[in-house]
């Protein structure tokens, strides 16, 4: 990709230098995006510039999207400069090169052509990314990826061409969601009042066929198991497979529904036991509303860091009884939180006193902008 914007734009392919810096002025940061909106991969980065230091920073935004909606009118709202450039590559790139930006930040690559194409080229004398896409991007145009202290294993910088930043906690400011009153009941989505509820939310994609045979162990001990999927229409023959590898009807335990509003989702998690998390690919988003929801979360860590948001999110707020190390203990705690009820609204309790540490965290914040700080100064002190 490098090569080819190279190929093309070779005039935005050499190295910049960093802006002079004096004490008194502000940094620019910009943010570069096709989705300053309501999108789960970017919705977190609203945190960041709602707490941004703003005598000290100034905060340039380009949204390269067109499905403006509140979450946009936000971004607006915290930057100082805000730049709609819709579906035009160059002109995007000459207005960041205009602005003399001291670090670009793309906080996805690699959900949108053209913020790929943007982030293969150089356009500011920094170049950053963050886990709005979880995994890194291999552009030699991108010098550091944002991630988070909770998140990363030991090993994690070998997983990276970017130079690794650990930012504190979970390295993000999320916005504490709006959880409203229950205000439907199981009846509404036809589930009976005596089922136990295992919540299955996420993307199709993060539900390995390796781990199929988990539902069926689980509905093998919790007789009135009732795994609700979302949207997971998609998976329905490879359930139907692994049920039947235990004599069980998938029929009997896997539910599918559509959801029309966010309303029922929220409704659907509140109405919910437990709420089983993917392997190699855990929840970000649906976890942390899943959390505001006192949920209690099944989840077990993998080897790279968007199999461990969840792992990151629970560790946060000091609820690690449901974090497994394995398979098998996956399955215990899922099935013991279906059977104990005692313990289930332990740990319901647990996430209700502490969920709210996870939420609009300034930490990170200064972390962040303690970087930025760093890594222009040393590019003036090269320079000088």
């Amino acid at each position: 990709m490098h090569e080819i914007m190279a190929a093309n734009f070779p005039q935005w392919v050499v190295p910049l230098s960093m802006p002079k810096f004096q004490p008194n002025q502000k940094i620019r940061i910009g943010y570069a995006s096709n989705y300053l909106d309501s999108y789960s991969g970017t919705l977190w980065l609203t945190g960041w510039l709602r707490y941004c230091n703003h005598e000290k920073f100034e905060i340039y935004c380009y949204y390269t999207g067109d499905n403006s909606d509140p979450v946009t009118q936000q971004f607006q709202e915290y930057s100082d400069v805000f730049h709609h450039i819709p579906h035009n590559l160059s002109a995007v790139c000459q207005q960041i090169i205009a602005d003399k930006l001291h670090i670009l930040v793309f906080p996805e690559i690699g959900m949108n052509p053209q913020t790929m194409q943007m982030a293969g080229l150089r356009l500011a004398p920094v170049q950053c990314t963050a886990w709005g896409h979880p995994v890194t991007t291999g552009l030699p145009t991108i010098d550091y990826f944002l991630s988070s202290e909770l998140m990363e294993a030991e090993n994690a910088q070998s997983h990276y061409s970017e130079k690794l930043i650990l930012l504190p906690n979970i390295g993000v400011s999320y916005p504490k969601p709006y959880i409203p009153p229950i205000v439907k009941s199981r009846a509404d989505y036809q589930l009976s009042d005596d089922a136990v509820i295992y919540l299955c939310c996420q993307a199709p994609f993060k539900y390995l066929p390796q781990y199929d045979f988990i539902f069926a162990e689980i509905a093998c001990r919790v007789p009135q198991a009732k795994f609700v999927f979302l949207r997971g229409g998609l998976l329905q023959q490879r359930l139907k497979r692994a049920f039947a590898a235990v004599d069980l009807d998938f029929k009997n335990y896997c539910v599918f529904l559509s959801i029309p509003e966010r309303l029922d989702y929220l409704m659907i998690n509140l109405l919910s036991d437990v709420y089983l998390d993917t392997f190699t690919w855990s929840g970000g988003n649906t976890s942390l509303e899943a959390i505001a929801c006192n949920l209690p979360i099944v989840t077990c860590p993998g080897e790279f860091m968007r199999g461990r948001h969840t792992d990151s999110f629970l560790k946060m707020i000091g609820v690690t009884d449901t974090i497994a190390s394995n398979e098998q203990e996956y399955i215990e705690i899922a099935v013991n939180l279906g059977l104990n009820r005692e313990w289930r609204n332990d740990i319901f309790e647990k996430m209700r006193k502490n969920k709210d540490r996870l939420f609009d965290d300034q930490v990170c914040v200064k972390g962040l902008e303690e970087f930025y700080k760093q890594v222009v100064i040393k590019k003036n002190v090269k320079i000088g």
